[in-house]
């Protein structure tokens, strides 16, 4: 007997080179029911990028558009450029039985969370084991200029003093460790959108 349970929404917030994105994919290749958000961004395309896939590609015009039509999720700006979740993304996905999970920072979080109650949304966020690695780390991508890197640590300062705002904090010193940590986290939210009629119904089972 399959019981489903009430999907929700995933956050997974962090400093940039913390591992985020990384660790967003593995679970998403690892996990039928779930389905990573596309974001909307003005940034520029990055070489290995594939368009829809990684990120939606669109001008500031046609981002501000969206905005001010309530196509939205949540939105915020990074490092000058604009970033946005469709809603119309979220709102399909969930009619499907999918979690979709949020690659976003804490601004995004906040925005996701004032739209949904709190039972359907579970926050989790990123640290590196510590700031020196986490800039062993930025300089070892070898995609960003020292200022830029300069930057990046002085926003991850800045991005780490709202880890008290999830509700899980995980470390990432070990990326596999923390994917199966992840993985238990969302798995137990599983069990809990479970209605109390489905578990009846699967105890009737047994007798």
């Amino acid at each position: 007997m399959f019981i489903s349970h009430k999907p929700f929404l995933i956050i997974i917030s962090s400093p940039s080179g913390a591992g985020k994105s990384t660790l967003c994919k593995m679970v998403v290749q690892n996990d039928p029911l779930t389905k990573l958000s596309v974001s909307a961004t003005t940034r520029s395309q990055r070489p290995q990028e594939v368009d829809g896939q990684d990120y939606s590609f669109i001008n500031e015009e046609k981002f501000v558009e969206m905005v001010d039509k309530s196509e939205f999720v949540e939105h915020a700006v990074v490092f000058g450029n604009h970033y946005g979740t469709p809603k119309k993304m979220v709102e399909d996905a969930q009619k499907n039985g999918t979690e979709v999970l949020f690659d976003i920072d804490w601004q995004g979080a906040r925005q996701v969370k004032e739209k949904f109650d709190q039972d359907s949304v579970i926050s989790i966020f990123i640290l590196p084991p510590s700031l020196k690695e986490l800039e062993r780390r930025l300089k070892n991508r070898a995609q960003d200029p020292q200022d830029v890197v300069d930057q990046r640590m002085a926003k991850a300062k800045d991005e780490i003093s709202h880890y008290h705002e999830y509700d899980y904090v995980v470390v990432n010193d070990d990326l596999n460790a923390t994917y199966s940590k992840i993985r238990s986290i969302i798995e137990s939210k599983r069990v809990s959108r479970l209605s109390k009629s489905q578990i009846s119904d699967l105890v009737k089972e047994f007798n």
